[in-house]
């Protein structure tokens, strides 16, 4: 005879209750103590650059020797994000982080999806990183051919990243394999949409928004698609290796 234990779905599981609480916490210190210790400064992701570029840079006052990318920001620019008035930047990224997450959480467990999660958000900043590494030296060529259309083109490759976005967006890629045909109500799109569709068009206008070079929408798009594509590649590699704990 077999026996079958039902357990109830987790509806604030722990490892997403602890997500949102430390960001909720860490926006709490930039909102209090950036003015005098400058949080946000010290939490964000900076690009890596050829030295010729940053000497140049800090030389014309366009960096300061603050502005560098040392090692724990891998981890630290996850949990910073936008001071106000962007509030809807955090907001927006614990709510779909609790939406999809806990789904997540409650099939994998906690110690299976906090693993996950984390390659994610390392993920994303690889990409992010490699990218910005190449237009840094584009940005470089342009400056010294004095191509003044190239270094405004370029010169979003030298700011800074924060942000869960590329963590979560390698969640909602897990749920949308996972749970391809879900249906989901989209702010502004007046139908459901299938949780596959939605994720083939976010990478989409992220993969647009990248290709295009615009610096005016503050949107780290690589960032987006190495969290989504690392989060795509773990969840595929773990169902062909453990088919018990996958759909």
């Amino acid at each position: 005879m077999s026996y079958y234990r039902y357990r109830q779905p987790d509806y604030f599981p722990p490892v997403i209750k602890n997500l949102i609480l430390i960001n909720a916490l860490v926006y709490t210190a930039q909102l209090v103590l950036d003015k005098q210790f400058a949080i946000t400064q010290k939490l964000m992701l900076y690009p890596l650059m050829p030295e010729k570029l940053k000497k140049l840079l800090t030389e014309n006052g366009f960096l300061s020797a603050n502005e560098t990318f040392l090692p724990y920001q891998l981890a630290t620019h996850m949990f910073a994000h936008a001071p106000p008035p962007f509030i809807f930047h955090i907001m927006f990224n614990m709510l779909t982080l609790w939406m999809f997450g806990r789904v997540l959480e409650n099939v994998w467990g906690s110690q299976r999806f906090l693993i996950f999660y984390f390659l994610c958000g390392l993920g994303a900043a690889a990409l992010h990183l490699t990218i910005q590494y190449l237009r840094c030296e584009q940005l470089l060529h342009a400056l010294e051919q004095h191509n003044i259309n190239d270094v405004k083109k370029y010169m979003g490759a030298v700011a800074p990243a924060l942000g869960a976005s590329g963590a979560i967006m390698g969640v909602f890629a897990a749920f949308a394999y996972l749970f391809p045909n879900t249906e989901l109500f989209i702010m502004f799109i007046p139908f459901p949409v299938k949780a596959k569709w939605a994720m083939l068009g976010l990478a989409a206008l992220d993969l647009f928004g990248g290709l295009s070079g615009s610096t005016g929408d503050n949107i780290a798009h690589f960032a987006h698609l190495g969290g989504a594509l690392t989060g795509f590649l773990l969840v595929l590699y773990w169902n062909k290796t453990n088919r018990r704990m996958f759909y």
